[in-house]
Parts: C-alpha cells; sequence; structure tokens
C-alpha cells in the first residue's frame, strides 16, 4: 500500500484523513489524500496550493481532494490534473472513493509518491474525534456550513478508540470535535453530556493517565460541569481552550456568539485558581472599533489567559459577516493581532513564575520537551526519557519562554 496524507487546518481533518487512508488500503494501491481547510481565506489558498504542486508532483497518482475547502469550492480543485473531490458529507463513505475512481485512469500498483515529506508521527498523545458539525449560527463561520448539524459519536466508539490508545502505549487522550462541548448521546436510556463521557472515559479505562479537552464554548452548561471534574479527578487535565473570540459584547452579540464578558469572568471565578485558561480570538471583527477592541485586551488582561490564538477576521462568502458593514483594514487587524498576544505572553510569564517549586505531572514529547497540567513546554534536564513518558517533574527555572524542571524519582 502506499497511501499518503496531507492535513491543513484543524486536528479533526488530521485524524480523518488517518480513517479514510485506513478504510482505502485494501481496494487503493497507491493515492494521495489531502484533506483542505477553509476557515480563511489563506488556507483555503494554501490547501489548494499544495494539491496544484502535488498534481505536478504525481501525475499518475490519483488525489482525493476532501474537507471543507473541497465542499465550499469544488470546482477550484478539480480542474487540477488527476484530482477526484470528495466532499465532507461523504469523506467517510468507501463506496464514494470507489465509485469516483472507476471515472479516472491512474497508477493501479504501488508508486513512488512525491512531495510529501515522510516524517514518523512524533504526536505522544492520542487525540480522539467525539463529534462533527455545529448546530449555532455566528455571523463569521463558514466551518458550520461546511460540515453540516452537529452529529455525537457513540460512547463505545470513543471507548473502543481510547482502549486502542493506551494499548499502543498513549497515555494522555485529548478529546476533540469541531463543537466539542456539545456532545450529546444516550447509554441505556441515561443522557450522555461532555462532562459525564470525561467521567466514563476516566472509570471504564483507567490506565488513562491524562485526559484533555480541545476548544470548548464558554456558553455551554457543561463547562461548570468540566471545571468540578478537573477539581475532582487530577487525570482530568486542569486547562481549559475557550472560544471565547471577543471581549466585546458589542462584537459578542454582533457575531451571534451566545456567551458574554460576564459569562467568562463567571468561568474564571468557579475555576478558583484551579485551571487555567487559553482562548481563541477574532480581531477586526466588521465594527470592531479601537474602543471596542479595548474592551477585549482589557478581558484577556483581567481573565488571565496565559495564551491566545488570535487571526485577524477573515471574510467568508456566504455567512452573515462577509457583507456586514464597517469591515476593518487587515493591516488593523494583524497589529491587533500582535497586542493581543503581547498581552497573553505577559500574562503567561506572570503565571509561569508563580509555579517554581512545584511538583507536576509531565507528558514527554520530544527531546526531553514535556507538557505540563496547564499545557506549556517543559525541558526536563536531569534524565533521557523517551516520548510518551508520564512523570513527576519539579519545575526549578524558566528558560526561553519554558520550565526547566527535574524528574522526581
Amino acid at each position: 500500500m502506499s497511501i499518503k496524507t496531507v492535513s491543513f487546518g484543524c486536528r479533526l481533518n488530521t485524524l480523518e484523513n488517518e480513517k479514510i487512508a485506513s478504510m482505502l488500503a485494501d481496494s487503493i494501491n497507491s493515492a494521495i489524500i489531502v484533506n483542505t481547510c477553509s476557515v480563511t481565506a489563506e488556507a483555503e489558498r494554501q490547501s489548494a496550493q499544495m494539491v496544484r504542486k502535488l498534481s505536478r508532483k504525481n501525475p499518475n497518482v490519483v488525489i482525493f481532494v476532501t474537507g471543507c475547502g473541497a465542499t465550499r469550492n469544488s470546482d477550484l480543485f478539480s480542474r487540477i490534473d488527476n484530482v477526484i473531490v470528495i466532499d465532507n458529507f461523504h469523506k467517510l463513505d468507501k463506496k464514494t472513493y470507489l465509485t469516483q475512481l472507476k471515472n479516472i485512469d491512474m497508477c493501479g500498483n504501488n508508486c513512488q509518491i512525491y512531495g510529501i515529506d515522510e516524517q514518523k508521527n512524533k504526536l505522544s498523545k492520542q487525540y480522539i474525534q467525539v463529534q462533527n458539525g455545529c448546530n449555532h449560527n455566528c455571523t463569521y463561520c463558514v466551518t458550520r456550513l461546511l460540515r453540516g448539524k452537529s452529529v455525537s459519536f457513540d460512547y463505545d466508539e470513543i471507548l473502543y478508540y481510547a482502549k486502542q490508545a493506551v494499548k499502543n502505549g498513549f497515555y494522555e487522550i485529548v478529546l476533540t470535535g469541531v463543537d466539542t462541548a456539545s456532545y450529546f448521546t444516550q447509554i441505556n436510556g441515561k443522557n450522555i453530556f461532555l462532562a459525564d463521557l470525561c467521567k466514563k472515559l476516566l472509570d471504564d479505562v483507567p490506565e488513562i493517565r491524562h485526559l484533555r479537552l480541545s476548544s470548548v464554548d464558554p456558553a455551554s452548561r457543561e463547562v461548570p460541569k468540566i471545571i468540578e471534574l478537573m477539581k475532582q479527578d487530577n487525570r482530568l487535565m486542569p486547562h481549559l481552550h475557550l472560544s471565547m473570540q471577543s471581549g466585546s459584547d458589542t462584537i459578542l452579540k454582533s457575531m451571534l456568539r451566545r456567551h458574554d464578558s460576564e459569562m467568562l469572568r463567571n468561568i474564571i471565578r468557579l475555576a478558583d485558581g484551579k485551571v487555567s485558561f487559553s482562548a481563541d480570538i477574532i480581531c477586526g471583527f466588521p465594527g470592531e472599533t479601537e474602543e471596542l477592541f479595548s474592551e477585549t485586551t482589557v478581558l484577556v488582561k483581567e481573565l488571565n489567559l496565559i495564551h491566545i490564538h488570535a487571526f485577524p477576521f477573515s471574510p467568508r462568502p456566504d455567512t452573515s459577516a462577509f457583507s456586514m458593514k464597517n469591515q476593518i483594514n487587515r493591516e488593523i487587524s494583524k497589529k491587533r493581532v500582535k497586542i493581543i498576544n503581547n498581552i497573553a505572553n505577559m500574562n503567561k510569564q506572570e503565571f509561569m513564575s508563580k509555579q517554581i517549586g512545584n511538583t507536576v505531572s509531565v507528558l514527554v514529547e520530544e527531546n526531553n520537551i514535556g507538557r505540563t497540567p496547564d499545557d506549556i513546554d517543559i525541558f526536563i534536564n536531569n534524565a533521557e526519557l523517551p516520548n510518551k513518558t508520564i512523570c513527576n517533574v519539579k519545575i526549578i527555572d524558566i528558560k526561553d519562554g519554558m520550565f526547566v524542571g527535574q524528574k522526581i524519582g
């Protein structure tokens, strides 16, 4: 088998590529799978650029192009030689791939594939998708249109992947989805929400030593329950990434977000210093004046967010925000990204300085660099440790933006 994959955008695309490659392994000898992104215009452009490059380098190999970019703009990709476009709604349907393959004359045997870096998967944690799609109506978001309504995966499927993870030596698991906080299923007639899922996994797979969550919606009723579970079970890592997007109530309302600044403050109060937080921020949303932007900077300082994934607003066709009045110049948006990131860096430095002397459970990822429970890099300087190792480490210093620590025991 020679099936190579390339992923753009979110972690879900990488997970889905793994599933697609496995699904096709017994039916196709040679293929490239490119899972595209459309969250911004730049992400879509990069996806198309890569597909053109791979087509030139591999004229005899079929390239399956799927994901949000291919779903939103199939014509862009279908014009490229030896490309078959598979939209998001059929990306895990094996029959669709095989049916489309009949219409294209490609390499039937194992072909050498060029243009894809052969790198071993160095991840020390296992990501598991628990949900897909979104039922909300945020005015800027094209992903919800391209992935459809929220669908939660059965618990038995998630449990299977969790058990496989620990069997393969992954003792840290990250639960992810498009709108992870909306997870809902039933087991024997009992409602299971995200916090219930976390607790059940920790109970049913005691070998899990670290369990993390990807981004969560701060408006979800599950957030307080998750924070309480973090306080009760130290295997659920005490860090949450909030899809905050703005600190201005005016902008949040224009985005049709379901939370406001006071809800964010309440989450921090509930955590009571026992959970750390990071967030997504969109800079330069239509109508974001300097005054409204300053409301975001003030709130980021107040909440002590230790990391910000900030990016300039990118108007996406078919969204309400695309045609909103008072669009912000992109250069202004980029400057605001730098301002927000600088504030987050100062928050992080202050937070880290208070951790010196603490002993924490660390997952070693590569070259003796690991991740603390608060999702901060730490270099372990007194022992050579293989990837995937989880050990107790005492924080002794800060250097080059990361902790320095020593393994205990």
